[in-house]
């Protein structure tokens, strides 16, 4: 069996068919609501679609998933189908021993084995295809039994909890400079290093540690969306993030200076080199790109032209994908609006992402010596800088409220005081909002960490962004969230 993804785009500049043209076929996808990344099985022989796996993928489609989940949705079921037909058998003749089998296999037995969040992830679809049979009149219940206090074979035996895992001072300034920066862990450079665009890289470091975003969030921001570009350079921002956010929920994103200060070095000593060379590549494809005319800063409106129509976007609604290809007349011809470019001109994805950071964390262990602080027992995550501003600053708004403590049974009856009678002034809610969580429940994990190590620090963040030795920005952080957060009083609460 074969596995493809839908793609209107591909279909549009290659399909070639006397029966059916590109731009027909992408019309036929749209007519029928039909989502880029839905999951399309055939058969190895015929090429014909595999029942129900199809039927189930466009299903899928009008589930208003992202293209990427649609992905990894149809990877995981062709994966159990893989595994069914090695057992003689077929997805829907499924039984009860061939998903403990698939389990044990996945969690146990393959080479690296997948943890808990992963095994959840797919427990969960599984149990929804077999719901999506029985509802067809495929099957006339699910394979699976549900044993005492509702465990079946597709829970996950050990309990998933959240992975926090935040940096210190030292081991973020190390990441960023030694790692992605390609200095020396005495400062000095590195002259041996052969990594790619290094501005880039401390960049990106600041503005997720700086932010709190998450990935998606902020390697897919837009020049104007920090204000680059249009005569405001220096200033810390605001924007709206939406459909990039987890679950589109929308939230106003506050950058401080030293991280727009970081972005705008990366802007003009490395970001134009790459802009220049992938000028003419973009000129040739660019019937395929949204082409901006217009930017207006005050509304957040992008107007173009895209597959020869006139459109306009509000940026806070533009997908990853749109995003990607938005491009604007620069300095060199056409020129990719997204703050961070690769050598194609476009901005880098996930897996671009991801060697960067594997990259920069094999050339920290190759440099560790006496004097680097002591790395990480797991291999650093883009994701370990979001923790990072999270704890940094809940204990830094916690301080601010009640000064240093000590015992712990005070800090949770402050925390419980909190909750109770002073919500709108809560540290916990308020850095709950600014992540963009869905319930406060998934930021008071963090309060365990409160404690810990970060609690040393002179102040949150002093000094972690831009150049050594610059103001800290934290307190401007901190007081920034208090401004938004806070409401006015009125006769108290």
């Amino acid at each position: 069996m074969h596995l493809f993804a839908v793609d209107s785009g591909v279909a549009r500049a290659h399909l070639d068919s006397p029966l059916l043209s590109g731009e027909e076929a992408a019309a036929l996808l749209e007519y029928r609501a039909i989502s880029d990344g839905t999951p399309v099985f055939l058969d190895d022989e015929t090429m014909m679609p595999v029942e129900p796996l199809c039927s189930w993928g466009r299903g899928l489609s009008y589930a208003d998933l992202a293209e990427g989940t649609l992905k990894e949705y149809g990877r995981i079921l062709a994966r159990f189908a893989l595994h069914q037909e090695k057992r003689a058998g077929d997805v829907v003749a499924a039984t009860e021993s061939d998903v403990v089998a698939y389990k044990r296999f996945r969690t146990e037995e393959q080479r690296r084995p997948v943890g808990v969040s992963a095994w959840s992830k797919e427990s969960g679809l599984l149990d929804q295809f077999f719901g999506f049979l029985v509802e067809r009149g495929d099957l006339a219940r699910r394979p699976v039994r549900v044993a005492s206090r509702g465990r079946n074979a597709l829970t996950p035996r050990l309990r998933r909890t959240m992975d926090i895992r935040h940096l210190t001072f030292d081991q973020f300034r190390y990441f960023r400079d030694v790692g992605l920066g390609g200095q020396h862990p005495d400062s000095r450079v590195n002259r041996s290093f052969r990594g790619s665009a290094p501005h880039r890289g401390r960049a990106a470091a600041d503005l997720a540690l700086g932010t709190g975003m998450r990935w998606q969030e902020w390697a897919t921001l837009l020049l104007p969306e920090l204000g680059l570009g249009l005569g405001r350079p220096g200033e810390a921002c605001e924007f709206t993030v939406q459909a990039c956010a987890k679950y589109g929920k929308a939230r106003t994103i506050y950058v401080p200076e030293d991280s727009i200060d970081t972005v705008e070095t990366y802007c003009l000593l490395e970001r134009p080199e790459l802009a220049q060379r992938s000028a003419a590549n973009l000129g040739r494809r660019k019937r395929d790109l949204f082409v901006v005319s217009r930017v207006e800063p005050e509304s957040g409106v992008l107007r173009g032209e895209l597959d020869g129509i006139k459109r306009e976007f509000t940026m806070a609604a533009m997908s990853p994908k749109l995003r990607r290809i938005t491009v604007w007349e620069g300095e060199f011809g056409l020129e990719a609006l997204a703050v961070f470019i690769c050598r194609g001109g476009l901005m880098p994805g996930a897996d671009s992402w991801k060697r960067y950071r594997h990259a920069a964390w094999q050339r920290m262990v190759d440099l560790a010596d006496g004097t680097t602080p002591r790395l990480p027992a797991k291999r650093w995550r883009w994701h370990d800088l979001r923790h990072t501003y999270a704890l940094q600053l809940l204990s830094y708004l916690e301080r601010q409220l009640d000064g240093y403590e000590a015992e712990y049974e005070a800090r949770a009856r402050r925390h419980r005081s909190y909750l109770t009678g002073h919500i709108r002034y809560n540290p916990l809610l308020i850095v709950s909002r600014r992540l963009g969580h869905s319930s406060p429940q998934t930021t008071y994990a963090y309060l365990e960490y409160t404690d810990d190590l970060v609690q040393e620090f002179e102040e949150a963040f002093s000094g972690w962004l831009g150049e050594a030795g610059e103001e800290a920005t934290y307190a401007q952080i901190a007081a920034h969230a208090f401004k938004v957060d806070r409401p006015a009083l009125n006769g108290g609460l």
